[in-house]
């Protein structure tokens, strides 16, 4: 406990997965990935990583002409990358924009994280690829944030940070078999108890059964019986009056 922090420091595959940092199995086949996954990060990207923000959720629309009017209120830039597609030219949907000065990256992280460009919330965080020890790119399972319906849900970053652990104290339930003997063999007697009153209640139900049967079909004859009587008594006054 004493060394947890809501932002991972050192990217797991297995804590990022969990909601606190505390599983230790995982839960979905992303995970599992990650964890086999044997990933380098990309040594053609060029500039410093400590400079570098990560813009993402962009709209499609937007291009390196809209970020950079709208990240160089923060200060100057010195580069923007556009993620694009390498066959078809179109954006992915993220960036990277490296600043010429510290206080202009702190700035930028601070005031334009869900800022709306063209129609769109952005989520605005530091580059991970190249400082966060460990790191996995969603693409192999990895990553931070991600859609619960995908069965891909992250933590550890500024999107969805851990859940502090909840340290439960260690209480002794007698009727798990914690505690005195005695109270042990208390609770398997009662139950024991219990089971063959339960026999017993059936088994009486059983014999009471067919004395229940009887009596109805006896109150049906007695009531077959008083109908005749009553036609009888019916025809005899009929005849009478005749």
């Amino acid at each position: 406990m004493n060394d947890w922090a809501p932002i991972a420091k050192e990217y797991d595959p297995l804590k990022a997965g969990s909601i606190d940092g505390t599983d230790e199995e995982p839960h979905d086949r992303a995970i599992w990935r990650a964890m086999l996954a044997r990933y380098v990060p990309n040594k053609g990207v060029t500039g410093d990583p400590h400079l570098t923000l990560f813009v993402a959720r962009l709209n499609l629309q937007t291009t390196e002409e809209k970020l950079k009017e709208v990240f160089s209120r923060y200060g100057d830039i010195r580069k923007i990358r556009l993620v694009r597609d390498l066959v078809t030219g179109f954006s992915k949907g993220y960036a990277f924009i490296e600043y010429k000065e510290e206080r202009a990256l702190m700035k930028a992280h601070r005031d334009a994280n869900r800022l709306v460009i063209d129609q769109h919330e952005i989520f605005v965080d530091f580059e991970l690829e190249r400082t966060l020890r460990g790191w996995i790119p969603r693409r192999l399972g990895g990553g931070f944030g991600g859609k619960k319906e995908s069965g891909q849900l992250r933590f550890g970053g500024r999107d969805r940070p851990f859940r502090k652990p909840i340290n439960l104290p260690s209480v002794k339930n007698d009727l798990y078999g914690e505690g005195s003997s005695e109270k042990r063999n208390w609770s398997r007697e009662g139950t024991r108890d219990w089971r063959t009153r339960d026999r017993d209640h059936e088994r009486s139900r059983d014999k009471r059964w067919p004395e229940r049967e009887r009596s109805w079909t006896w109150g049906e004859s007695e009531r077959e019986r008083d109908s005749k009587e009553e036609r009888s008594r019916g025809r005899d006054r009929k005849d009478r009056d005749r």
